[in-house]
């Protein structure tokens, strides 16, 4: 298998920490992004160190497109060019619309939608050049079902699937593929978070296979279509919720 340079946004922890190992575990020299707020970073890597994966991490705030672009090339400078990008990083602000403010739309729609603009632009002409590119979007089961209270992630994580339709359609013929990722409810620790009474009476009796999502199989998924076995997979958004909404 050939090594590759894989970037994934927001990796330190839950689903995005499950990606970078899984890639990791696969060969690829992982990066992963955190944010200007983060304090655990070095904690972090040293972690990643003692389980036997030399990653590194890059400060980025993905809602700002220069400190993107400036990421990338450091990245690129010090790693080499970027074959993997993973946009993953993600917050919610969740309140009805009628509490909503500007301030809360903005906060999510730039983190969770703008941010894929801007990580996936400064990488993809250089993909596009090497005739060789993998740029999955993970997106949500309430982007494509909604959710109460959520109109601003909803909103984003929706969006995120229109720009892999339409960026894949541009890209298809040069050798990189383009895809969503929507997971519905994963055992990560803000999950499980969630009190047990409310996990057992109103989450898991939504899902037909009767339990929430392991992080390992999103990640195993993610996995998959940076592959070369996944080069006829494009443009897709690949529902992964045990049944709890199927398209």
């Amino acid at each position: 298998m050939t090594k590759r340079v894989a970037v994934v946004t927001g990796g330190m922890g839950g689903l995005g920490e499950a990606i970078c190992l899984k890639l990791a575990a696969m060969g690829h020299h992982v990066v992963t992004t955190y944010s200007p707020g983060n304090t655990r970073s070095a904690d972090w890597i040293k972690d990643m160190k003692a389980k036997g994966y030399d990653m590194r991490a890059v400060q980025v705030d993905v809602a700002e497109s220069d400190s993107c672009q400036k990421a990338v090339a450091k990245i690129e400078s010090e790693t080499g060019p970027i074959d993997i990008l993973v946009n993953n990083a993600g917050i919610t602000r969740d309140m009805t619309f009628k509490k909503m403010g500007k301030v809360d739309w903005d906060a999510v729609l730039r983190t969770n939608l703008d941010s894929v603009f801007n990580m996936t632009k400064p990488v993809c002409d250089g993909m596009v050049e090497r005739s060789w590119g993998r740029i999955i979007n993970i997106s949500s089961i309430n982007g494509s079902k909604g959710a109460f209270g959520q109109t601003n992630y909803s909103a984003a994580k929706s969006g995120m699937y229109g720009f892999t339709k339409a960026l894949a359609l541009e890209v298809a013929r040069k050798g990189v593929t383009v895809n969503t990722i929507s997971p519905g409810y994963i055992g990560t620790k803000m999950v499980l978070a969630v009190p047990k009474e409310v996990l057992d009476s109103k989450i898991i009796p939504q899902i037909p296979v009767g339990r929430l999502g392991k992080p390992d199989e999103v990640a195993g998924l993610v996995a998959y279509l940076c592959s070369e076995e996944a080069a006829f997979v494009t443009g897709a958004n690949i529902a992964i919720n045990g049944g709890q909404h199927m398209q």
